[in-house]
């Protein structure tokens, strides 16, 4: 040890709880697991007939009101992360669906399917009782769609690149704003887009490559 370098209460105290929290980590990440899994399933069980409670979350994982609070301060902050879990399940499905295509246009097509995938039931039941979940509706509405919006515009850069867009990030930006709009119109209203409404959804991405600001 370099004679210089004398270890404080202070070095000792942040390496034994860098230790602890380490060996802790595991344990902590089946406990968020478990929270999460428990409320999506006490959410999607009671829709928008109720809202849920913590103690409700809690009962349904078998854990404590502590272990609770332990990751998240709110219910509200259990609800962003489901959307953010949501939404990370999301972006992996779409990412899928576009990888059976080659072309700028399919891929564009499959990103529209795979969003509006959230749409049909039981997907639709239980994203809206989520969101019902938040603080307020029009809280939870917009969480929504801010959440998912930049990883799901990420997977239309590419795409709109190639269809000619010279402002690719804003273009794809811009789409999935609108389309996880009409999105969260769809859920609240209980309705599924027709065939024609996705078909038109999808000429519409593919116009704001092509046809956007940025390419005139």
């Amino acid at each position: 040890m370099s004679e210089n370098r004398i270890p404080t209460t202070k070095d000792v105290a942040a390496r034994i709880a860098a230790h602890t929290l380490a060996k802790r980590g595991p344990d902590y990440t089946n406990e968020v697991r478990r929270l999460l899994d428990a409320a999506f399933a006490v959410m999607s069980k009671h829709g928008t007939s109720a809202r849920v409670r913590v103690a409700d979350i809690v009962a349904a994982a078998g854990m404590s009101n502590d272990a609770f609070y332990r990751h998240f301060p709110s219910k509200d902050a259990l609800v962003v992360a489901l959307l953010e879990d949501g939404t990370d399940r999301l972006t992996s499905y779409v990412v899928h669906q576009m990888s059976k295509e080659v072309a700028p246009e399919g891929k564009v097509r499959r990103w529209v399917e795979g969003v509006l995938s959230q749409t049909r039931e039981p997907a639709a039941a239980a994203t809206l009782a989520v969101l019902w979940n938040g603080s307020s509706v029009g809280a939870g509405g917009s969480a929504g769609r801010h959440n998912a919006s930049v990883p799901l515009a990420g997977l239309l850069e590419e795409s709109f690149a190639a269809l000619g867009s010279a402002t690719p990030e804003m273009d794809a930006s811009l789409a999935a704003h609108a389309i996880l709009g009409k999105v969260s119109d769809y859920l609240w209203t209980g309705t599924r887009p027709t065939r024609d409404e996705i078909e038109h959804i999808t000429e519409f991405c593919i116009n704001a490559a092509t046809r956007g600001p940025g390419t005139r």
